[in-house]
């Protein structure tokens, strides 16, 4: 645990308005905070911003997009580099890497972007392929926070009540 006076959890699009003016750090137009590579803000060292509250450069195609792929990045990032820091040690670069997205609009309808910049630009597929890895994501990360007995458990109450649910779901 590293003792701290202030945490901001922002989840959107926009960053709170609480950071457009928050001790004189270097903020952008949606109020997300300026940060190096190092992901330590511009005008104090001291102080880390990531996921949707950041506005980190990725290369020349602007900024890092705020999506849970890479706030999650960003925290495993800092993780490995925050003893780093409290040793006095320099920080090594972030480095975004684009996994690609999927998207399902419904039962038989999910589409996604496979591995986005890695491969040089976008393998899109749809279908049941990419239903199949929709449900396979959403279940890992289901199991990353609940653990294997809440998801069995999920799953099977799921598979009982899907009819009453409804089908469309953005993440």
């Amino acid at each position: 645990m590293i003792p701290a006076e202030l945490i901001v959890w922002a989840a959107g699009v926009k960053a709170p308005d609480l950071l457009k003016d928050i001790g004189g750090l270097e903020t952008n137009g949606i109020n997300q905070l300026v940060v190096r590579q190092t992901l330590q803000t511009t005008c104090d060292d001291r102080i880390f911003a990531i996921g949707d509250c950041s506005a980190c450069s990725w290369a020349e195609r602007g900024n890092v997009p705020p999506r849970a792929q890479a706030a999650h990045q960003q925290a495993s990032h800092l993780y490995s580099q925050i003893p780093r820091y409290l040793q006095g040690e320099p920080i090594r670069d972030y480095r975004y890497r684009d996994f690609g997205s999927l998207v399902s609009l419904g039962e038989f309808s999910t589409v996604g972007s496979m591995m986005g910049a890695l491969v040089g630009g976008n393998l899109v597929f749809e279908g049941i392929f990419a239903r199949i890895m929709y449900l396979s994501l959403y279940k890992m990360h289901e199991y990353a926070l609940h653990g294997p007995v809440k998801v069995a458990l999920d799953t099977l109450a799921r598979l009982i009540t899907r009819r009453t649910e409804p089908h469309v779901k953005l993440h």
